[in-house]
Parts: structure tokens; C-alpha cells; sequence
């Protein structure tokens, strides 16, 4: 079985795929940080984030050791990812990689903005998360701060809603729902709400599937 949760950032999809994987023993992949590594490679490189040569040539040396670095998790980081991620080729270059990942076994749980519409649109179930951008901005400057960092929750704000409209409107793989994604508000709900909510949509669509 594969799961596709996709959503902007900072909705709750990243924790949901992780408690997901978890419950249903399946393998996880938050592929937002495919696109932060490669970021911080052509920031390591000393390349312009706009270059996207160089956001090529760091793709196709992707290194999965290096997924857990927890600069990956900073908001400079994060920024520079959206700005590789809306290139064609490195998009490209990527989908390979997540979708071996997506199809070994037992199943897995990917999380990401194209993962129903362009990574695993044959996923067997497809969440997309929501959650209200000051929501949003909320908890990723309390996540900020728990990491020592000094964030500004306007200047997030305002980063989540240019980020979204980025994301939006870029001509590969835009954020938007699959047509047959399951909407899932993450606005009010803790993570075990989220949680709880989430574990119900993939049981519901197994019971439908058991029927058939």
C-alpha cells in the first residue's frame, strides 16, 4: 500500500507521515527533504540558489545519509528548497528516487506537495492536509524557537503565504489536491487529532476497497 499526503508546509502532513508509517509499519519519506538537501549542497557549493545547474548537479548526487542533518530544519533552508523545487529538471531528476522508495515493500508513506498528483498518482490512498496559514506561522516559529533560532511569527507568515503562492502557480507540479484526495482540516486538531483523523480516511477507504 502506498500513502500520499501532500499539503503546504507547516499543515501537519510531515507528522502525520511519520505517525502513519508507524502505525501501519510502513516505511516513511518526508520528500521535502530531498529538496532541502539539495538546496544546502548548492549553498554549500557556493552557487546561487537560482542557479539551477547547480541544483541539477546537486540532485543527481543526492546522498540519503545526509537526510537527517538538522539544518535541514531551518527556515533559511527551507526558502532556498522552494526556490530549487520549482525547477523542471531538478523535479525530474527526483521522481525516480521517490518512487523506488514508494514502491518497496511492505508500503510506504510519502509526504510532500505532488506526491497524489505527480509522484504516486496511483497511491492507494491520498490525504491532502490543511491547516490555516496563521496556524501555520504559529507553529512553525514555536518549532523554530524549540531549535534556538529568533523568529519572527509576521515574518513567517508573510514566508508561508509567499511560499504557497510560489508553490501554487509554479508550471511543474503545482500544490493543489489530487482530484481524488480526501481533504483533511488540520487547523484545530493536535497531533493526535490529526492523527486519529488521518488513520480514519485510510480505514475507510480499505473498508470501500474490502467491499468491492
Amino acid at each position: 500500500m502506498i500513502i500520499a499526503i501532500d499539503g503546504p508546509a507547516a499543515s501537519g502532513k510531515g507528522t502525520l507521515g511519520k505517525r502513519l508509517a508507524h502505525h501501519y509499519h510502513f516505511r516513511h519519506l518526508d520528500t521535502g527533504v530531498i529538496y532541502r538537501a539539495v538546496a544546502k549542497a548548492v549553498l554549500d557549493d557556493g552557487a546561487a540558489i537560482d542557479d539551477e545547474t547547480a541544483a541539477l548537479a546537486a540532485a543527481m548526487e543526492l546522498d540519503p545519509e545526509k537526510f537527517g542533518d538538522p539544518v535541514l530544519k531551518t527556515q533559511g533552508i527551507g526558502d532556498a528548497a522552494s526556490v530549487v523545487s520549482a525547477f523542471p529538471r531538478v523535479r525530474e531528476a527526483l521522481v525516480s528516487f521517490q518512487r523506488q522508495f514508494a514502491a518497496e515493500p511492505p508500503g510506504a508513506v510519502l509526504d510532500g506537495r505532488d506526491i497524489g498528483t505527480v509522484i504516486c498518482p496511483d497511491a492507494d490512498v491520498k490525504i491532502f492536509v490543511v491547516a490555516d496559514p496563521v496556524v501555520r506561522a504559529r507553529r512553525r516559529t514555536l518549532e523554530a524557537r524549540a531549535r534556538g533560532e529568533d523568529a519572527d511569527e509576521a515574518l513567517v507568515l508573510a514566508d508561508i503565504l509567499k511560499r504557497d503562492e510560489r508553490d501554487r502557480n509554479r508550471p511543474v507540479a503545482p500544490l493543489k489536491p489530487a482530484s481524488d484526495a480526501h481533504l483533511l482540516d488540520n487547523s484545530h486538531l493536535d497531533i493526535e487529532g490529526g492523527v486519529r483523523a488521518a488513520i480514519a480516511i485510510v480505514e475507510a477507504v480499505r473498508a470501500g476497497r474490502q467491499r468491492v
